[in-house]
């Protein structure tokens, strides 16, 4: 495998910008590809992105451009549009990916409309090229100013992820191979749902132990889904499982979990996405992890839980109440 040289970036938003400024630290040449003219060129004339992270500096050698045509000049594209888009986003490009161009995804979630994982989203387009995921207990602001982070890269050959992991990895971002793309892709999208209900359990001002009552169980119930659908048990213990649950359900910094606080406390969800710029990727994952949970027989009674408050207008605390009166079992159940 030849060394990457070129990284390209598809996705303007926070964690794309982050991302670039990683890759500049790996030693990377950096393209940021964006449909947003108004970020590409902030990126391109003021080395900031002021829409998704006003406070961070980018390096002056990240360029940013909205011409897919230059797709071609990369060595490598790491894939961070959200979940939802990023069907529609890799058929756009498609014809301008060479297929000995690795593909990393970046985003975190289940496609609604099919409760497929990113990566077999992808292998539908892109049938010839390697595919990894990244994940794991990332917030963009930290990463974009070089802030010790560790991350998973998950792909189906260990020698494929090590590779990257070597390629992209630096000395404040710091990659762990593994082989097991389910367990990886299972934990980061359901983690986000967990933490809008650990979010909402802290607006209600129910306090830490219920939160992390509340966070444990969804880690089994992840556990559960992921175990089913050929996950390795570890995995879930891991960077990628246990480290990114733990960040996005301690911190209103996540943007799952802060939704979830404000609803809580009260105010609704339609208020709350109105004065947000990025995509909150829990909402739709609520829907396509439960439609998931049905598909393969896996209960999942705190996704359900979430998934009544966001999607079926459901009183909190009745739903709440409901949570708590369920039958006692074994704890590994």
């Amino acid at each position: 495998m030849k060394s990457l040289h070129t990284i390209g970036i598809i996705g303007s938003g926070a964690w794309g910008t982050a991302l670039a400024q990683a890759m500049h630290g790996a030693g990377k040449k950096v393209l940021v590809f964006g449909r947003n003219h108004e970020v590409v060129g902030d990126i391109n004339n003021n080395h900031k992105n002021s829409r998704y992270l006003p406070d961070a500096v980018l390096d002056k050698s990240i360029k940013a451009t909205s011409d897919d045509a230059h797709i071609k000049s990369c060595d490598a594209l790491l894939l961070v549009v959200p979940a939802q888009y990023i069907r529609q986003t890799i058929e756009r490009i498609a014809a301008h990916i060479d297929p000995a161009t690795p593909i990393i995804i970046c985003a975190k979630g289940i496609e609604t409309a099919t409760s497929k994982l990113m990566a077999d989203v992808v292998k539908e387009s892109l049938p010839n090229n390697s595919i990894a995921v990244l994940s794991g207990p990332t917030f963009a602001a930290e990463v974009v100013r070089g802030l010790p982070t560790a991350v998973t890269i998950a792909a189906s050959s260990i020698e494929f992820a090590k590779f990257l992991c070597e390629q992209l990895g630096s000395r404040t971002f710091r990659p762990y191979a593994s082989n097991d793309v389910i367990g990886v892709e299972i934990a980061g999208a359901l983690k986000n749902v967990i933490a809008i209900g650990c979010g909402i359990v802290m607006g209600k001002g129910l306090g830490e132990n219920a939160r992390t009552a509340l966070m444990t169980r969804g880690l089994r119930e992840i556990t559960r889904m992921a175990v089913v659908l050929g996950a390795q048990p570890e995995t879930l213990m891991g960077l990628s499982g246990l480290g990114d649950l733990v960040l996005t359900c301690g911190s209103t910094l996540s943007r799952n979990m802060s939704l979830g606080f404000a609803l809580g406390r009260g105010e609704k969800l339609a208020d709350i996405l109105k004065q947000r710029v990025s995509v909150t990727e829990g909402i739709s994952t609520s829907l396509a992890a439960q439609q998931l949970g049905k598909s393969v027989n896996v209960e999942t009674p705190i996704i359900d839980a979430v998934v009544s408050v966001l999607h079926q207008g459901a009183d909190i605390n009745t739903v709440m109440e409901r949570l708590l009166s369920r039958p006692l079992t074994t704890e590994h159940r």
